[in-house]
């Protein structure tokens, strides 16, 4: 069962690149979505002042919130997904789950930038491309 990949951020790019997972799963019964939404991690300071059980329940809940825009649009076209969440720099974090979690494509939003600001800026989609070993389908 091929698995894709949906990095999520809550934008509105990522919610058009949930709209376009869920098109493709509803034609496909036998794929698997999978949300991740990747998040800064917790500054030192936090960690000093919560535990451990503490912080991974603000980090839960964050994820939470920031991926309901895109669990409620995969609700809605009733198409079945997991969703994750992990801590890190995005493009790092996106292939490193890749890879862990054996997804077969990913399939993720871009603001659009044009090639010098892509160039310039480099951008997490860019940096995903080049990180991991499947195909990876931008939505702009």
């Amino acid at each position: 069962m091929p698995k894709i990949l949906i990095p999520c951020d809550g934008s509105d790019n990522a919610l058009r690149a949930v709209r376009h997972a869920a098109s493709v799963a509803k034609q496909r019964s036998d794929v698997q979505l999978e949300l991740l939404y990747v998040q800064d991690p917790m500054p030192l300071k936090v960690h000093a002042a919560f535990s451990l059980q503490e912080i991974e329940q603000m980090q839960a809940d964050e994820a939470g919130r920031v991926l309901q825009p895109a669990r409620q649009i995969l609700d809605a076209e009733k198409v079945p997904y997991q969703f994750r969440w992990r801590a890190g720099t995005p493009a790092g974090e996106i292939a490193r789950h890749v890879e862990e979690a054996q997804c077969d494509a990913v399939i993720m939003g871009t603001r659009g930038l044009g090639p010098v600001a892509s160039m310039m800026i480099g951008s997490v989609a860019i940096k995903v491309i080049h990180l991991v070993k499947v195909p990876v389908t931008l939505i702009k």
